[in-house]
């Protein structure tokens, strides 16, 4: 697949590039970023290395389309759709934290679930989300998302950090993009 870059009215999402590195490596020293995602714990800089070498390789070889999400002519983050060849892509992100709380990575996903619904992009069926149960900040933005909450799953994530129960949600290309309800933001 040919790699694409996508813009919202305050970001650019475009493949990390070697550039990165340094931006990366410091991110992913943030304990939140290795509890709630799969980057490995410690992160050292060879993984940010590894992890920019290989997201060009994995959008030529149709499996992941990763972004670097920029803002402000920074790194904010990171956003990619996973496990594409399925027609069923897991979307999974995470910001820097000097970057959360200003409504950029629901910005950037907007654009990412677009491309990941066309017939020009992945052309998927369906479009996955799942965290850590606690996670509520990662819940929030699939929530304004419009993704629809199924579930936990006990004991289905898994980092070096070791196992934890999973809320998981879906979003299909007719659903409509409103907030739904969550249980875990009800009453």
């Amino acid at each position: 697949m040919e790699i694409v870059e996508l813009r919202t009215a305050r970001t650019v999402l475009s493949v990390p590039t070697d550039g990165d590195v340094e931006a990366i490596f410091a991110a992913c020293q943030d304990v939140d970023i290795q509890r709630f995602t799969t980057v490995p714990s410690p992160y050292l800089r060879e993984h940010a290395e590894g992890f920019v070498a290989q997201s060009r390789q994995r959008w030529a070889d149709d499996v992941e389309a990763t972004w670097a999400v920029r803002a402000d002519g920074e790194l904010a983050g990171m956003i990619g759709l996973h496990g594409l060849a399925g027609g069923a892509p897991q979307i999974g992100y995470w910001m820097t934290r000097d970057h959360r709380g200003r409504g950029l990575l629901t910005e950037a996903a907007h654009v990412v679930l677009d491309w990941g619904f066309s017939p020009r992009g992945a052309n998927a069926a369906r479009i996955g989300w799942q965290a850590v149960v606690g996670n509520r900040a990662s819940a929030r933005v699939a929530q304004a998302l419009g993704f629809r909450y199924e579930g936990t799953l006990r004991q289905a994530l898994a980092n070096s950090l070791g196992r934890d129960d999973g809320w998981i949600a879906g979003l299909l290309p007719s659903d409509d993009r409103t907030p739904q309800p969550w249980p875990m933001f009800e009453g």
